[in-house]
């Protein structure tokens, strides 16, 4: 969408130094833009990067003072820029209405203005709300329900009961409902402990592709609004999961965690059974944590087990300097025993 400097400006309440009527039609990185992209500076380090750059408008911070650019000034360029992205780039296109090829049951209830793509099955009782859109060979098995301006992109699963809230971005291989992995061992075998809760997905989540976030056994998984799930996550049954919280990938959530609000999750993170991780939260990658443990509100932890940042790095700062401790062990073992021979 083709804007101005000055609107852009307007938009993001930023101050504006330069010319307000440079056009912008796109964004891009700093090495690839052309005169009417938008670009961003982090940081002081990369101004000289920007004045080399075609683009004709960045966004850096106040009194950054980019020779020959148009500079929208703000606090936090990586936010502005998103934002500017989000308001400025089109929408993709989508057509409305069911294709040809799709089957969809007679009580299914779906929206005038939503999509639903070739070969896509909608069982009894699925509600598809206003502007939602469901990409090809995607299943909503009965009584599933998705809200308003969602987009579900191909090969998605909506087990039955699935509940997914509005303005949700589902992507293609993510599994929504499915069982827990729940047993429970008596008379010599496994029985598998009963899975007929549901999955309850708040307003303006994103869920990567192939995450898997599975059913209640009793109750709900619930995942709170705003939230973030990168791809290849496995959420277990009974999660919860609070607002604005992220989640990267390949983590595994065990059942009956919960986590706070704002909480933070790295790559390759384990989190056992019954766990409690409270608001505002860290998880370093690969950090793991073990059954029942409570990580404090605001806490950074790393390492398996997870324990505070700082402890972390005091130890594995001990850690690396074992080959030389032992070295000088063995010094000591071979100087004491010279002694005693």
């Amino acid at each position: 969408m083709l804007r101005t400097a000055g609107e852009l400006a307007n938009y993001l309440g930023a101050s504006l130094v330069g010319d307000a009527n440079a056009r912008i039609a796109g964004v891009a990185g700093l090495g690839d833009a052309r005169a009417e992209d938008l670009i961003y500076a982090a940081s002081p380090k990369h101004y000289d990067l920007a004045q080399l750059s075609s683009a004709r408008c960045v966004i850096a911070a106040p009194g950054a003072g980019i020779p020959g650019k148009t500079v929208i000034e703000c606090e936090d360029p990586k936010f502005a820029f998103a934002k500017a992205a989000d308001w400025l780039l089109p929408r993709p296109a989508r057509e409305e209405g069911i294709h040809r090829t799709a089957i969809v049951a007679p009580s299914a209830a779906i929206a005038a203005s939503a999509s639903v793509g070739p070969y896509a099955v909608i069982e009894d009782e699925v509600e598809i709300g206003a502007g939602s859109t469901i990409g090809a060979f995607g299943f909503l098995g009965r009584a599933a329900r998705v809200g308003e301006n969602c987009t579900l992109h191909p090969r998605v699963t909506l087990y039955a009961g699935a509940q997914i809230g509005n303005r949700v971005e589902i992507h293609s291989g993510a599994v929504i409902g499915a069982d827990g992995f729940g047993y429970v061992f008596g008379e010599g075998r496994h029985w598998k402990f009963p899975q007929m809760g549901s999955v309850q997905i708040g307003d303006n989540v994103e869920i990567g592709a192939n995450a898997a976030i599975d059913r209640g056994s009793l109750d709900a998984t619930r995942i709170g609004r705003d939230v973030k799930i990168d791809n290849l996550v496995q959420i277990a049954h009974n999660v919860r999961i609070g607002e604005h919280s992220i989640v990267a990938a390949q983590t595994g959530i065990s059942g009956s965690t919960t986590l706070g609000d704002r909480v933070i999750v790295g790559g390759q993170v384990g989190i056992a059974d019954h766990c409690k991780i409270e608001a505002g939260a860290r998880l370093g990658a690969q950090a793991g944590v073990p059954s029942g443990k409570t990580i404090r509100e605001r806490d950074t932890v790393w390492g398996t087990p997870a324990r505070p940042l700082a402890r972390f790095k005091a130890q594995y700062a001990w850690y690396a300097r074992l080959p030389e401790l032992a070295a000088r062990l063995r010094a000591l073992e071979r100087a004491v025993q010279s002694e005693t021979d």
